[in-house]
């Protein structure tokens, strides 16, 4: 039996014992919520248009807004995820901002006489830092514009706001309000909505890139669990993942789910490959998993697999795991540890972060698992909360 079945076949009694009993399915559910996440943008499609156009969005005037990607931790990633996707669509300055630096540096942040749009992620609405640096702007900068996508229906950002003519929320279904504490489906669903904002003027076409990862998911997660399972068996003391430009958020990302779903009993890390050589090379030893997330595109990949080789020829670790989008043109790699995405159809590494982080989940659970943490709740000394909420405001 693979490794993905034993788990599911496990007894209520058996998921609950171990903490299983929202992370895995959250995992799992991600494929078919991707869909319907597009869906709900698309009955958006004339509001947000209006909303977006009034922004100054993809407009031909020199008035385009700059335009900020706002959340915390994970959702933070979201935005380092499609920041390129967005300023390469929307031809204007984007940029990823934590709202963790908006709240202490605001005006750092905001140049007078500037246009702008924030965008803020947020999967409860209720972290203490965006809602503050939220209200903070609404207060001192009327004039930005702020889109506001989450993932409860609940929360202060979806609520809040109802008023405001310069607000735009985006409020997705209730099941993707992960009820884990690390964020799996919230991520790569407000991924999704970011990805679909960069197309607002041509949304039926960016479906079928929907379709296209969501099957690709489908087929991927039997295998990449067996693949997952087995390094975590073999054993690791820290995982470095790579990626370059867009595939980097993704990394950073998965560094993260490992971080939290192991409660840092496993260390993690995440760079660039080009960047990997200006001092983080150094902490690549022969009991660190390096996970490389490779590009689709041929010029960038020449640089990923130079860099693959030389941590071989240095002899620094034997261990480590290769992502490919596609099969050909990708060099020789060991199959036994390579995972292959499986899309019938080259995309460029804007539209990969969904797909790529899913390997990072299941590292984090499989780790999580063998470090006997629950998945659900793995910060058995409350180091960390699922909903940031207690920051005082200053």
């Amino acid at each position: 039996m693979d490794a993905l079945s034993k788990l599911l076949n496990l007894s209520p009694t058996e998921k609950e014992s171990l903490g299983l009993v929202h992370t895995l399915p959250e995992i799992l559910q991600q494929p078919q919520t991707w869909r319907r996440t597009y869906q709900r943008v698309l009955g958006l499609a004339e509001p947000l248009a209006q909303f977006l156009n009034a922004a100054g969005i993809a407009s031909a005037s020199r008035t385009s807004p700059n335009v900020l990607l706002i959340g915390a931790g994970t959702s933070d990633y979201i935005g380092r995820s499609v920041c390129a996707l967005l300023q390469t669509e929307w031809r204007c300055n984007v940029q990823a901002v934590p709202s963790t630096d908006l709240l202490t540096n605001l005006d750092e942040h905001v140049i007078p006489g500037r246009n702008y749009l924030w965008i803020s992620f947020s999967r409860s609405g209720d972290s203490s830092e965006g809602v503050a640096a939220l209200e903070e702007a609404l207060a001192r900068y009327p004039q930005i514009q702020h889109l506001i996508v989450t993932c409860n229906a609940q929360g202060k950002m979806a609520q809040a706001f109802n008023d405001n003519e310069n607000v735009f929320r985006i409020v997705l279904d209730d099941d993707v309000n992960d009820r884990g504490l690390a964020m799996t489906s919230s991520f790569s669903n407000m991924v999704i909505v970011a990805q679909a904002l960069a197309h607002f003027r041509a949304l039926p076409g960016f479906g079928l890139v929907v379709d296209s990862l969501a099957s690709a998911a489908e087929g991927l997660f039997p295998h990449a669990a067996d693949v997952c399972q087995r390094l975590v068996t073999d054993g690791f003391s820290k995982v470095c993942f790579l990626g370059t430009g867009p595939l980097k958020g993704a990394a950073i990302e998965s560094g993260l789910k490992v971080l939290e779903l192991a409660a840092g009993r496993v260390m993690s890390f995440a760079e660039s490959y080009l960047g990997l050589r200006h001092g983080p090379l150094s902490a690549i030893d022969n009991d660190t998993l390096v996970v490389g997330f490779l590009s689709s595109d041929r010029r960038r990949r020449q640089f990923e697999l130079d860099l693959i080789r030389e941590i071989s020829e240095k002899r620094l670790t034997a261990k480590y795991l290769i992502v490919k989008p596609t099969a050909d043109e990708y060099g020789q790699t060991d199959a036994e540890n390579t995972i292959l995405l499986g899309l019938q159809d080259r995309l460029p590494d804007f539209y990969l972060p969904p797909l790529m982080v899913l390997v990072g989940q299941l590292l984090g659970l499989f780790t999580s698992l063998r470090e006997q943490m629950r998945p659900d709740e793995p910060s058995p000394r409350g180091a960390i909360s699922r909903v940031v909420t207690h920051v005082t405001i200053h």
